[in-house]
């Protein structure tokens, strides 16, 4: 057996791209050792000093002038920041193509070659370096742009082949898999430009379907979420095929992970198929007020595993959606918003009971949230011990404005009602009598 064939890596591939670096290092240093090139490094750096000074210059200036544009649209601004922290590459770039031109017209071609790539070079780089600071992801944005100076660089130079060639000899044999570095970054590539046209697309799908009102709350929770899940995982499927990854056996890979989920994940699973059918039968939606055991709130959120409640306190809840499928959910704006509240009171025996039930109602009708069309009743339901008790009823449309607090604003309105027109409230009084005649107790006998 060959030796080699045991190696994963095979070290013919390191001593290549040596050679190759070695070989390109050398060519470089003849071609800076001849005296044209050497004036034409000079140019370069003369305007690269020429830039950073002039950018000292321009800088501040700039900023002031770009801090009183206050009317400026956002993406105006960001623009103008954009350009006041790459600007003395702006003004590199434009003051080489100009150095560029002038030696081309001067003089042979060939005594501005290196004049040319700096020029092409730099070019590359600002526009590479304007257009991923669109990216909102900083890591992503980072990655993308170093990935790209490398990839401008290499193609302007003329060594995308000599690159590929070497990076296709690094590779990592494992059976009758070989594994490159060229492979490997390729696959990066694809898979993150995929990615990211799946993004835009499922955003812009999103907020399009966000947008149609003729579809409830909890089905435009659905179809995004089947969108985004349909967009992403075609995108990794794309992306492995289209590098030549053998999908079979990720099928295999994939069936076993399934029947590891279904034993070792049963909650997460169980939570993720209660998400659908919560968004299915539409029995709870973003914006309705909800009560679950001692949680009262508005649904803020849907997700995958979890329902957000946002409580009148600030508290957000992540409740599972199993225990909204298992679990008594009392929903208080499921098929309405009108929501009715119940206050029970009493008052005195010698109050009128017919002037009591119209004070009360009056009292409920002057606060602002109590509903007008739907207007309040108060019933006698008993006769107590020391009271005359009653139950006062209304109707809201607003819960998620609070349901404590318009009891209050209500138990406050009875209160100065009753008390402008001489209602009491009685409380509980015991009368306690001695009997001078009573009989003496009997003595304890031993």
């Amino acid at each position: 057996m060959d030796p080699q064939e045991t190696l994963p890596l095979d070290p013919e591939a390191l001593i290549g791209l040596w050679e190759f670096l070695m070989a390109e290092g050398a060519l470089l240093w003849r071609q800076a050792m001849r005296p044209w090139t050497s004036y034409q490094i000079g140019i370069i750096v003369t305007v690269f000093l020429l830039a950073w000074g002039l950018r000292a210059l321009i800088r501040p200036r700039y900023s002031d002038w770009l801090r009183s544009r206050e009317n400026w649209p956002k993406w105006r601004l960001r623009i103008g920041l954009i350009v006041q922290r790459r600007m003395r590459m702006i003004l590199f770039v434009a003051m080489i193509w100009v150095a560029y031109l002038v030696m081309k017209e001067l003089t042979w071609t060939y005594r501005s070659l290196l004049l040319r790539v700096a020029a092409n070079l730099s070019t590359a780089w600002l526009f590479i370096a304007f257009a991923t600071r669109l990216i909102a992801n900083p890591a992503l944005g980072v990655a993308v742009r170093y990935g790209a100076w490398t990839w401008a660089t290499l193609s302007i130079l003329g060594w995308t082949d000599e690159a590929e060639s070497t990076l296709e000899s690094v590779a990592i044999t494992m059976g009758e898999t070989r594994l490159s570095l060229w492979l490997i970054i390729k696959a990066v590539v694809v898979m993150a430009v995929l990615l990211a046209m799946a993004r835009l697309m499922a955003g812009a799908s999103a907020a399009s379907i966000r947008r149609n009102t003729a579809i409830s709350p909890s089905m435009q929770v659905l179809a995004v979420k089947v969108l985004q899940v349909i967009l992403f995982g075609s995108a990794f499927f794309i992306a492995l095929k289209s590098v030549g990854v053998d999908l079979t056996g990720l099928a295999v890979l994939s069936g076993a992970i399934g029947v590891g989920l279904g034993f070792g994940l049963q909650k997460v699973v169980s939570n993720l198929v209660s998400g659908i059918i919560i968004l299915l039968d539409k029995s709870i939606k973003p914006g309705d007020v909800i009560s679950l055991g001692e949680t009262f709130g508005w649904i803020e959120s849907l997700g995958a595993r979890y329902v957000s409640v946002v409580t009148r306190d600030g508290k957000e809840f992540l409740i599972p959606n199993e225990d909204l499928i298992t679990g008594q959910v009392v929903n208080w704006s499921h098929s309405n918003d009108f929501v009715r509240l119940d206050i029970h009171f009493g008052t005195s025996y010698q109050d009128d009971p017919h002037e009591v039930r119209r004070i009360a109602i009056a009292a409920a009708q002057s606060v602002n949230r109590v509903l007008s069309h739907k207007p309040p009743v108060c019933h006698i339901i008993g006769f107590g011990d020391s009271s005359v008790d009653y139950v006062l009823r209304f109707w809201i449309t607003d819960p998620t404005g609070g349901l404590t607090n318009i009891r209050g604003n209500v138990f406050l309105a009875l209160w100065d009602a009753f008390q402008a027109n001489g209602i009491s409230i009685p409380f509980p009084q015991r009368e306690v009598r001695v009997l001078k005649d009573a009989e003496t107790a009997a003595p304890i006998m031993d």
